[in-house]
């Protein structure tokens, strides 16, 4: 399977990615071990985090069965050095350069968005899905406005304030998934916390 089916396949089975941020290496195998185990299949560590490359490569080692990518990522240089590092999935801010030289790399690309002017030029870029992103300053409404005009099937995912106790109403709306940051891991956070959050988090999903 190409890094693309693999991206596709995990959307189908748990449309959640665990957004990492501040994941030091040393502590990847151990959160990923609770992710994992509580159904998790993407996983994304932000490019400010410390060593994140060391992080991913790590992580991808580890559960190849899972999708690890990283978050933040500005620069087609940035996107080649996260490829180099085993990377499948690739989530920067809009920008149609990294996009492009994403996809040219085979990773699966879901770039940030918050405008339908944003969201049409991702998906001409090649993008594969679209975060909705910062989810705080928008709303289910929001979510429902832009997939009436979007292309049917576009996979739009909000991210940012989003925890067990507020997904139904984004469901509602259509929202295809969630990134799920400090709702799920905070830098700091034993493997015993995140499991518990991720607990909560997919029973809320699933139920």
């Amino acid at each position: 399977m190409t890094s693309i089916d693999r991206f596709k396949a995990a959307m189908g089975a748990l449309p959640l990615v665990a957004i990492l941020r501040g994941l030091k290496p040393e502590e990847a195998p151990a959160i990923g071990d609770v992710l994992v185990e509580a159904g998790f299949r993407l996983i994304e560590v932000p490019l400010n985090s410390p060593r994140p490359l060391d992080s991913i490569a790590a992580l991808r080692k580890r559960f190849p069965d899972a999708v690890t990518g990283a978050g933040t990522v500005l620069t087609a240089a940035e996107a080649r050095d996260v490829a180099s590092a085993g990377g499948e999935l690739v989530a920067p801010n809009f920008d149609p350069e990294v996009v492009a030289e994403t996809v040219r790399l085979g990773m699966a690309s879901l770039p940030g968005i918050l405008t339908p002017t944003e969201a049409f030029a991702a998906l001409k870029a090649g993008a594969h899905g679209l975060k909705l992103f910062p989810a705080e300053i928008a709303s289910p409404a929001v979510v429902k406005a832009l997939l009436a005009v979007l292309p049917k099937g576009t996979k739009l995912i909000p991210v940012g304030g989003i925890g067990a106790d507020n997904m139904q109403a984004w469901r509602s709306a259509g929202a295809a998934g969630f990134g799920l940051g400090s709702s799920l891991y905070k830098p700091g956070d034993d493997a015993a916390t995140v499991r518990a959050k991720a607990a909560a988090i997919v029973g809320a999903w699933r139920n």
